[in-house]
């Protein structure tokens, strides 16, 4: 048989047209140009009709990757063939070998991406320690959704005990080196209903929850894609790579049946990680963070490259948008998210889903291995592109996958699908790297940082935040640096806060609930308006309002002062002023009875706050032409 040869990017399908004119009749294939949230349903393997890069969901969403290497043959090699059948043209076998540079091999496009992608794992694996090594080894053999349950940190437990899961691989073996351990256990757990295959029983306590995080991994296959790019594992590229040890028993034997692009691993944590996060919103940036090292795991165990873990965090995230979005799944993930959140409510011994937020994070910082969010946040950055060499213009336009809001419906259930959705554009990470410019914007997630709320206000945003609902809707905070032109306006009775180093112009209105100022520029440069609610000054340094500071009888602000000017308000233009004034000094302040506290400078201050309390003291008020000053009595 006559072997295809090689096409590049911009010519693949006149080149597969002339090759399979089967294939060119509208007819007679299975568009994957839809949105993956539609066309997830043709990653199939095997079959001719969803062989291509056009016609399977998964091969077209990673097709970025044929700007740095050119497959053996543009199609998913299904190991057999078969005759055309039902208007689907025939089934053919390539004679891609698996080895690099060998005459059946595929082309490098980009040298300088795929050289990169390979230093990468080379200099991973040199520098590897031997406590690496072990979790490398771990996160290969034992059930990928067994080995990212730790992402819960102190509901981990919990989340065991209520799933059922079990897992034969607790430690590395003393002959691991030579003998292949495969894990026994159940993986994800025991769903709703018996299962005879895995000899579980159904599962009264969270089993709905495993059937959704089953679910959510419907049509995730990464086979297809790895039969249809045919990109060798590192270790096969270079001799300077170091598979761990205790893994060489793993290696496949087969090269041509052994792809490595892109990883199965990786896609499968992404895909548990998400529907995870989806039922712990309390966890789900740790959640993302697990999954990032699951994908991290597999480079230092020396089994894949950057990009192949790139591959797999786009396919495992459209998987879940995808199923996420299926009209069959809706009641499934309500259902779930509800028996999840009682089960861990119940066996955390708290009294409500509102303080689950402060179990999930309960445990000594020592315990929990996703404890520090900012050291989450620059881990999951740098691994969203692996920092490989641009090749597209950096400043594209963010681009959202349609229903990917739909990642954020438990997260931030207080938005709409339109605001999530551009809370998801607002935080996208830029444009430019290898495979990840997707045209559906896939790549360019990062839902760790969407998760911490808007980077930008593009438009006037109004958060209504209900807070008899409990969990975030009563209580959040957005952690992220918010820009744009747009301005915050925030009802509701629920408390959000607001912590970045901001710069949003449009100004922040407080209508109902509490709004906390957790840094000295928490509402940007605009104006702030007080109609009501409760304004609490929370940052270690002064306030600073860069316009108009207005509050109304209805009002209330509650800053903590400390040493330094510590909740001070420092307005650039007039501060109007009526409503209450409650002020608490922060622990360990202790100023001595005369001290003088200009709690407010402004450009110009007009009226006085109506009531004025502070906490444990006695203390007056006085107000100048561009200041207020507490003196302390007692």
């Amino acid at each position: 048989m006559s072997v295809l040869s090689p096409c590049r990017l911009s010519t693949a399908l006149v080149c597969l047209l002339s090759i399979v004119p089967s294939l060119a009749a509208a007819d007679q294939v299975i568009a994957a140009k839809a949105p993956y949230a539609e066309a997830g349903n043709t990653n199939k393997r095997g079959d001719a009709c969803f062989s291509t890069v056009d016609t399977n969901a998964a091969v077209h969403l990673l097709s970025g990757f044929l700007e740095v290497w050119t497959p053996r043959t543009p199609f998913v090699d299904a190991g057999v063939e078969a005759p055309a059948k039902d208007n689907c043209p025939a089934v053919v076998k390539t004679d891609w070998d698996g080895i690099p540079s060998s005459k059946t091999d595929g082309q490098v496009v980009n040298k300088l991406v795929h050289d990169a992608n390979i230093a990468y794992v080379v200099k991973a694996t040199k520098a590897r320690t031997a406590e690496q090594a072990v979790a490398a080894y771990l996160d290969d053999r034992r059930g990928k959704n067994a080995s990212i349950v730790d992402g819960l940190g102190p509901l981990t437990a919990a989340w065991k005990a209520g799933s059922k899961q079990t897992t034969t691989i607790t430690e590395v073996a003393a002959d691991a080196t030579t003998v292949k351990y495969d894990d026994k256990g159940n993986n994800r757990g025991a769903g709703s209903k018996p299962d005879t295959e895995n000899k579980t029983d159904a599962n009264p306590d969270m089993g709905l929850a495993i059937d959704f995080i089953n679910a959510t991994s419907g049509d995730g296959s990464t086979e297809p894609a790895k039969r249809y790019f045919k990109y060798a594992r590192p270790y096969r590229w270079s001799q300077d790579i170091s598979v761990v040890p205790t893994l060489e028993p793993a290696k496949s034997g087969k090269p041509v049946e052994d792809g490595g692009f892109p990883s199965g691993h990786t896609a499968e944590a992404w895909r548990d990680a998400l529907a995870m996060a989806y039922l712990v919103p309390q966890r789900f940036q740790e959640m993302i963070t697990r999954a990032s090292e699951m994908g991290e795991d597999r480079i230092l165990a020396g089994m894949h490259s950057p990009l192949d873990v790139m591959g797999g965090r786009m396919l495992g995230t459209a998987t879940v948008v995808y199923n996420l979005n299926k009209a069959d799944n809706s009641a499934l993930k309500s259902d779930a998210y509800a028996q999840a959140q009682s089960w861990l409510v119940a066996k955390s011994g708290i009294a409500d889903a509102g303080a689950l937020a402060v179990a999930a994070h309960a445990a000594p910082l020592a315990a929990d291995r996703f404890a520090d969010h900012d050291a989450n946040r620059a881990y999951v950055l740098q691994r969203l592109s692996y920092g490989l060499p641009t090749i597209h213009a950096t400043d594209l336009p963010a681009r959202v996958p349609q229903g990917a809001e739909a990642l954020l419906e438990t997260r931030l259930p207080y938005l709409d699908g339109e605001q999530r959705r551009d809370v998801l554009k607002t935080t996208e990470v830029a444009s430019g790297y290898p495979l990840i410019d997707d045209a559906e914007g896939y790549g360019r997630l990062n839902l760790f940082a969407a998760a911490d709320g808007y980077g930008a206000f593009e438009q006037d945003v109004t958060v209504t935040m209900d807070a008899a609902k409990g969990g975030f809707n009563a209580i959040d905070t957005w952690r992220n640096d918010i820009g744009g032109k747009g301005k915050l306006v925030k009802r509701g009775g629920g408390i959000l806060g607001l912590s970045g180093a901001n710069s949003y112009a449009g100004g922040t209105v407080l209508e109902e609930g509490v709004l906390v100022a957790g840094s000295p520029s928490a509402f940007g440069t605009g104006g702030l308006t007080v109609n009501g609610g409760s304004l609490v000054l929370a940052a270690d340094k002064p306030l600073s309002v860069a316009g108009d500071y207005q509050q109304f009888v209805q009002a209330t602000a509650k800053p903590t002062l400390g040493p330094d000017g510590t909740g001070t308000l420092v307005v650039a233009g007039t501060a109007a002023l009526a409503g209450d004034l409650d002020v608490t000094l922060a622990n360990g302040f202790a100023p001595a009875p005369g001290t003088k506290i200009e709690i407010l400078k402004a450009g110009a201050v007009t009226g006085i706050f109506d009531r004025f309390t502070i906490s444990g003291h006695q203390a007056t008020l006085s107000y100048g032409p561009t200041s207020v000053i507490l003196t302390i009595a007692r």
